[in-house]
């Protein structure tokens, strides 16, 4: 079911409803919790339910066992079940393929080609999201870091939350799921907040994302027709059409839950306003980098070993992610650039600061910011080639065609014609500028607090006015551009 479908303006209202009604009684509210998010998942495909039963039920065993365990062995034997199961699951239906398509190509390398084809798998839809939601929660029980739960309706309604459950955020057990312990007062404030907060990421999705997916789809889909500028407008557009995509999932996701009472984490902080590909990563999908820092980076050793170590380890973190968001080697290459450049920036950070001592540069100098974020947006975009293109072969395309420079296509109509009237794609730039705007100035105060401390005629006069805004200049009708892009994952 998508946020951004009928489906869900008539689900939601009706479990909002139903869930306040049942709020006082603790296991009635988790049944329908429960209940709710099996239907909201199962909307795609109710076959794939078994997969996020059975993850449930054989973590919430294994956690139990796992800590009435003091044997060193049989407690990582006892992991290793979770492990096996949840990561089984998960590259059995994201990288089966892969690995078959990579072993024949290894072949034809040396001139042997093999009969193997390539097996018919529907990929469930986040399948990388509640997998590792749930494998932290073992983990952490291994670590003796979280005591297991008795309450299996509990543990289940946590695994398969409908509001995070296919594109999260990725939430740790240790934080999310004693809120399912806990009975909640109808609070006026708090909903209204939660609605506002889902309504910003409709605008993000459905005005900006959606539009800009029009243009970035014809280019990307069709690479050796364009070049120069279009290719680079395509490839900025694609850039805020992902971060609207996914962020407004996640404003989706944390403003229904706030409605019921529940606090879900903050999974993006204006990321491309960072002035380092490090801090891009601290503020880019902060669930599932915070995740990997704590159950990948870690583990390997972190920086405890010296500096050569930890540049392996961090590479090693960003191929893995490449490899987490998707089965193919665009999404390696995508990795292994922001590993390379995290390690660079890691090799330099000291002497870079040496540098602006020696020559007194003032950091925080406006002019300073400004070209660090450029630099930092630059590489980001460029990244994203690969992350988009449809092949290897597509990115290199699309990469040779940025130093093809066509002057007359800046002011040239033929930029509005790829997926785009010209007034479409003015209140595309529009809305990226506003929204640009918006979240550089929410980091200093919140607008939020700014709009309730305003007559009751005018904040009712801003919220209509968004709603009214998002269905008339939203994107209907498409079905590329309506599902969200991180369901694949």
């Amino acid at each position: 079911m998508l946020f951004n479908s009928l489906d869900f303006a008539l689900f939601f209202p009706i479990v909002f409803v139903l869930y306040w009604l049942f709020s006082s009684n603790l296991r009635w509210r988790n049944i329908l919790i429960l209940a709710s998010s099996y239907v909201f998942y199962g909307w795609w495909d109710w076959r794939f339910l078994f997969l996020i039963a059975i993850s449930s039920i054989v973590d919430f065993y294994v956690g139990q066992k796992i800590y009435k365990e003091d044997n060193a062995k049989k407690r990582k034997r006892l992991l290793l079940i979770s492990l096996i199961v949840n990561l089984g699951f998960l590259a059995y239906f994201k990288y089966t393929n892969f690995f078959i398509d990579t072993f024949v190509d290894s072949f034809n390398l040396f001139g042997k080609e093999l009969e193997i084809t390539s097996i018919n798998i529907i990929l469930p839809v986040g399948i990388s999201f509640y997998t590792f939601q749930t494998l932290s929660y073992t983990i952490d029980i291994y670590r003796n870091q979280l005591k297991p739960t008795k309450d299996w309706l509990s543990f289940f309604a946590f695994v398969a939350f409908f509001p995070q459950l296919v594109a999260g955020p990725i939430e740790r057990a240790s934080h999310l799921l004693p809120q399912f312990y806990k009975t909640y007062k109808f609070n006026y404030n708090q909903v209204k907040s939660g609605l506002l907060l889902m309504a910003f990421g409709l605008f993000k999705k459905m005005v900006i994302a959606d539009r800009a997916a029009l243009y970035v789809n014809e280019v990307y889909n069709n690479p050796g027709s364009y070049e120069g500028v279009e290719t680079i407008i395509a490839t900025v557009l694609f850039a805020f059409q992902i971060y609207c995509d996914f962020s407004g999932y996640s404003d989706i996701a944390i403003g229904a839950a706030r409605t019921m009472g529940f606090d879900l984490m903050k999974n993006f902080d204006s990321p491309y306003l960072s002035k380092s590909i490090t801090e891009f990563w601290r503020r880019w999908h902060i669930s599932l980098s915070t995740w990997f820092r704590d159950y990948v980076y870690i583990p390997l050793g972190g920086s405890r070993n010296g500096k050569y170590r930890t540049y392996y380890n961090l590479f090693l973190v960003f191929l893995i992610s490449g490899l987490w968001h998707g089965a193919a080697m665009t999404f390696v290459i995508w990795g292994v650039i922001h590993g390379v450049i995290i390690v660079i920036e890691k090799a330099i950070y000291k002497r870079k600061e040496k540098v602006f001592s020696l020559f007194n540069i003032d950091k925080s100098i406006l002019s300073i910011k400004l070209i660090f974020i450029v630099i930092t947006f630059t590489i980001v975009c460029f990244a994203w080639v690969f992350f988009r293109a449809n092949s290897f072969a597509d990115s290199i395309t699309i990469i040779e065609g940025f130093f093809t420079y066509n002057f007359y296509e800046l002011f040239g109509e033929k930029l509005y014609l790829i997926g785009l009237k010209e007034n479409e794609f003015t209140l595309l730039v529009l809305s990226i500028l506003s929204l640009t705007y918006i979240e550089s100035f929410h980091r200093k105060q919140s607008m939020l607090s700014i709009l309730n401390k305003q007559p009751i005629f005018f904040r009712w006069s801003v919220y209509l006015s968004i709603a009214v805004f998002i269905t008339i200049f939203g994107v209907y009708g498409s079905e590329i551009s309506s599902e969200f892009i991180y369901f694949q994952f």
